[in-house]
């Protein structure tokens, strides 16, 4: 299992493993979609082994997908498993802890890459774990280099989860749902080191995780500059603000946006929120929609291709991202790439990526959102020129190519690391 005949500065195999990586939506699946293109361009040999759903790869990038009960596909939810499903013991856990209202994926994904590994003995340099943080996976590093990726704590996905619920059965629903993060800390305490995406992400880890500052390395996320970019020959429609919805996730904070349409609607009638995504029927997004009667100003898009959300950027007058915290955000990098004028709060680490190039507000404030989208919308020269800042800064700062280099560096502390760990005998 491990290679020994690799040089120094040569290429590599690396093995990059995801439990559960929608390349279309959240981070996780971005920075996989992302990162193995970027290192598969300065050269290196990439494995992809993930969960569902499959991934849309580069040409020369293998995929080896491990089969488990996918119970949260959206075509068929927490569906019954076949009895010939069941005789694999690793489902019956995943078909358990689901049952049970848990969410047992980083887990049993940990339990199929260590059978991987057992069966196949495949030949990599260095293993690099995307959040799973399983103790399948964490047991493989003491047969080989690996390297973790935890973009955010969940922890903090759990505190903001179990703050919403307003019934002691719901907040204690939310502990069980988050009852991963366990594991998740036992796992990611014995790693060195640990990637994480921003100086504020790695703050939260060191806090909530109990991990020394000094184990974390911070490499900034890419943004996909080919695919989000300006598109000249689309017009900007004054007053169309967009902004990105993750399944009503209350972190988001677009419930925040939304309160700040009616203070907006005081001072300007021709305004358009489009929001990238569908809102859970019945959830909290459309109640308030349907609450402050702002139904006809905002439209939802449901799923879109890649260039269609192109070309949403390019007809946008203004990009919010109004989360309570980010670990990174993406939507910011990526509106600013595309030249749009970004409103974002201070949550987590949008103040690293935006900079002096957008408006910040304050986390959970629709009065200081609708100040700072007001204030883009009446003056269109101002707001183009942080778009043109926002462009400049995204090339200069946050590339996947820049990642990707960044990263092997860390690859190569942990091969070094493992070496000399098994020179001693340790």
């Amino acid at each position: 299992m491990k290679r020994t005949d690799t040089a120094p500065n040569g290429a590599l195999q690396i093995c990059l493993l995801s439990y559960r990586s929608n390349p279309h939506c959240g981070g996780q699946g971005v920075y996989v979609k992302n990162l193995s293109r970027a290192l598969r361009e300065l050269g290196h040999g990439v494995t992809v082994l993930c969960g569902p759903p499959r991934l849309r790869l580069d040409a020369g990038i293998r995929q080896v997908q491990l089969t488990g009960l996918d119970l949260y596909n959206p075509a068929d939810p927490f569906r019954v498993p076949w009895l010939r499903e069941l005789a694999d013991p690793i489902n019956v856990i995943e078909w358990l802890g689901v049952s049970s209202m848990g969410f047992p994926e980083p887990f049993t994904f940990g339990l199929r890459a260590l059978r991987y590994f057992r069966r196949q003995r495949p030949c990599f340099d260095v293993l690099h774990d995307n959040q799973s943080l399983s103790y399948g996976i964490g047991s493989l590093s003491r047969r080989q280099p690996l390297v973790a990726t935890i973009h955010h704590p969940a922890t903090i996905d759990r505190r903001m989860a179990v703050r919403e619920q307003t019934t002691v059965r719901g907040k204690l629903k939310q502990w069980w749902w988050y009852s991963f993060l366990g594991m998740q800390k036992r796992v990611a305490r014995r790693l060195d080191p640990i990637v994480t995406v921003s100086a504020s992400a790695r703050r939260e880890i060191c806090r909530d995780f109990g991990i020394p500052e000094e184990r974390l390395r911070v490499i900034p996320n890419g943004i996909d500059t080919a695919l989000f970019r300006p598109l000249p020959a689309v017009a900007r429609e004054p007053g169309r603000i967009i902004v990105t919805n993750s399944a009503d996730m209350p972190l988001k904070g677009l419930t925040h946006l939304l309160g700040a349409v009616p203070e907006i609607l005081k001072r300007r009638n021709h305004i358009r929120v489009a929001v990238i995504g569908t809102p859970r029927p019945g959830g909290a997004v459309e109640r308030l929609v349907g609450e402050l009667g702002i139904g006809r100003w905002v439209e939802f898009t449901g799923r879109i291709s890649d260039e269609e959300f192109v070309a949403q950027y390019a007809r946008a007058a203004v990009a919010v991202v109004p989360s309570i915290y980010e670990g990174f955000g993406l939507p910011a990098g990526e509106a600013m790439a595309c030249a749009v004028p970004v409103v974002a709060t201070t949550g987590g680490a949008l103040p690293e990526v935006v900079g002096d190039a957008g408006l910040l507000v304050p986390p959970a404030d629709p009065q200081a959102l609708a100040a700072a989208i007001l204030r883009l919308l009446s003056d269109p020269g101002a707001a183009a020129g942080l778009g043109r800042a926002g462009f400049d800064r995204v090339h200069r700062h946050f590339t996947w190519r820049q990642a990707a280099e960044r990263t092997v560096s860390i690859y190569r502390e942990a091969m070094d690391a493992h070496r000399r760990l098994r020179l001693s005998g340790s």
